[in-house]
């Protein structure tokens, strides 16, 4: 199951480990049992502290428990969690065996401190880079609180209970048997939703927060880089942000940004967050802006947020970056997550075998349908326009696959389905008018981006497609109110780039500060 250098890593990790860890599992004649007993042997071998029984009695086979010998920790894997899933399992073995998360101590608290029972169920499939966020934080629930109980289950490999569930995109989670969420969660945010109070605790604390500074709304790579460029001037810099990483997090491979050959979203998210703690920023995660009120000439800007809470500062950056653009047409929001979809590496082994169509000509449709061809029986692109938009090379290697139309001249009209699911959908062929029907099983939706400025509609000046307005120092309309990244008027929407503009809007901030607080 491992190659030498996994298993040479893995037994180094393990040697942080200071508690035994007993694993149990539950196993058939099936194959998938077999590989799963071959790799626990390997990770038992790895550690003296690691025992492994093979007595497990749980009805989902292939899987596997962890847990300490006489202990009281409720966490399970139904699946071989490789993939993406594989750091998953190692931080639960270290979690279990004693080592300590990197979770602060007072979320560590605040988990310890929920009554009651939980038993969660997570959905994921071993291609989706969102779904080791989820399992990750609800494993180290686990390990911390005897209450709660977690079970990560690979979808494709209990097609019954996705089918029964009708669970068409990942990670879908389950609390006490109901569904509790679908898409991208962290920690805080789960917590936030189970300890109710805590919102009102977290707003009661920002309140309280003296004025910063620079105040950066938004944490993707824009964000980020603003944040350290202004901290390292020892500015009292602060960032809200509704997620950190922003939409990096849900890109998969990464393999343009300078200076790094490859990797992925969420890892280029964990190393943005990473650096900028290592300056002295306030980072308030889990905060979406809702209103900007910009200050009186020489006052200080006011940021009001979705939780309630207000922030002010002397200078503010925003960089809330964009969102996936959606097609607006009836039944697409009522078949969200139930056959309609925006990430075909998360969702696309939920369609295995089965019929989807990619919405989108562009060099992300295309990518998505060569992708999904790999999985699915049939895929259907549909573009607007009279022709693809995608590089050469990309289309190139779309025609080639045998599984793949391409419809051009197409305006998407409806979503179909039958109350439960997708079942087709509709379109008009803009040459000849004529609307046709297409059955299917899934949808994903692949054309472009919105910024993320509905918010400060009126405060500040936008683009007629709703982007900030930023002069070359990345100035807004309003004296003291800078932005940066993908949300703006710059063209090229590119890590590197959102990156370069959030260091120039930073240093544009701090030379206004300068001139604004000179003496006369």
């Amino acid at each position: 199951m491992l190659d030498a250098t996994l298993k040479s890593q893995l037994k180094t990790y393990l040697e942080r480990v200071t508690q035994p860890i007993e694993i149990v599992a539950s196993l058939d004649d099936g194959a998938k049992s077999r590989e799963m007993h071959d790799l626990l042997v390997e990770i038992a071998g790895l550690s003296t502290l690691i025992t492994l029984r093979e007595d497990g009695a749980d009805a989902r086979r292939p899987s596997f428990s962890l847990n300490r010998p006489g202990g009281d920790i409720s966490l399970r894997f139904a699946g071989i969690p490789m993939g993406h899933e594989f750091t998953s399992l190692v931080l639960a073995l270290l979690q279990v065996g004693g080592h300590p998360s990197k979770a602060s101590a007072e979320v560590i608290e605040q988990i310890r401190a929920l009554e009651g029972e939980f038993t969660f169920e997570t959905y994921f499939s071993l291609s989706c880079q969102n779904c080791p966020d989820v399992v990750q934080a609800l494993n180290l629930m686990a390990v911390l609180n005897p209450g709660i109980c977690h079970v990560a289950i690979d979808g494709a490999l209990f097609q019954e209970e996705v089918e029964s569930r009708k669970i068409m995109a990942v990670p879908s989670v389950y609390l006490n048997g109901e569904v509790f969420g679908q898409g991208r969660m962290g920690l805080e945010e789960i917590l936030g939703k189970i300890d109710t109070s805590a919102g009102s605790r977290q707003a009661e604390k920002i309140n309280a927060k003296d004025a910063f500074d620079v105040l950066v709304v938004g944490g993707g790579p824009a964000g980020a880089a603003a944040a350290i460029y202004a901290a390292r001037k020892g500015i009292r810099t602060g960032v809200a942000a509704e997620r950190f990483g922003g939409q990096v997090l849900d890109t998969l491979a990464i393999e343009n940004f300078i200076s790094v050959q490859d990797t992925e979203g969420p890892k280029l998210a964990m190393a943005l967050e990473e650096h900028v703690k290592q300056y002295e920023v306030d980072i308030m995660n889990l905060q979406r802006g809702e209103a900007l009120v910009p200050g009186a000439e020489g006052g200080l800007h006011e940021v009001r947020l979705a939780s309630g809470a207000s922030l002010r500062a002397k200078t503010v950056i925003l960089a809330t970056g964009a969102r996936w653009r959606e097609m607006n047409v009836p039944g697409e929001q009522e078949y969200r997550a139930r056959g309609v979809a925006y990430c075909p590496h998360c969702d696309g082994p939920l369609f295995k075998g089965k019929r989807v169509a990619v919405i989108g000509g562009g060099n992300s449709g295309v990518e998505a349908a060569i992708d999904l061809a790999g999985i699915v029986a049939q895929v259907t692109l549909i573009e607007f326009d009279g022709q693809l938009r995608a590089d050469a090379v990309l289309q190139r290697k779309l025609h080639s696959l045998p599984n793949v139309k391409v419809i051009t001249r197409a305006l998407t009209t409806e979503v179909l389905g039958d109350g439960e699911k997708v079942t087709g959908l509709r379109y008009q062929d803009r040459s000849t008018e004529q609307v046709h029907e297409l059955p299917l099983e899934g949808i994903f939706v692949q054309i472009g981006l919105l910024p993320n400025t509905d918010w400060l509609k009126g405060t500040v000046e936008l683009s007629p497609r709703g982007e900030i307005i930023v002069d070359a120092k990345g100035q807004t309309s309003v004296p003291g109110v800078f932005a940066a990244g993908d949300v703006t008027t710059v063209p090229y929407k590119q890590i590197v780039i959102a990156v370069g503009e959030g260091a120039k809007a930073s240093l544009a901030a701090f030379d206004h500060l300068i001139r604004t607080s000179a003496p006369a």
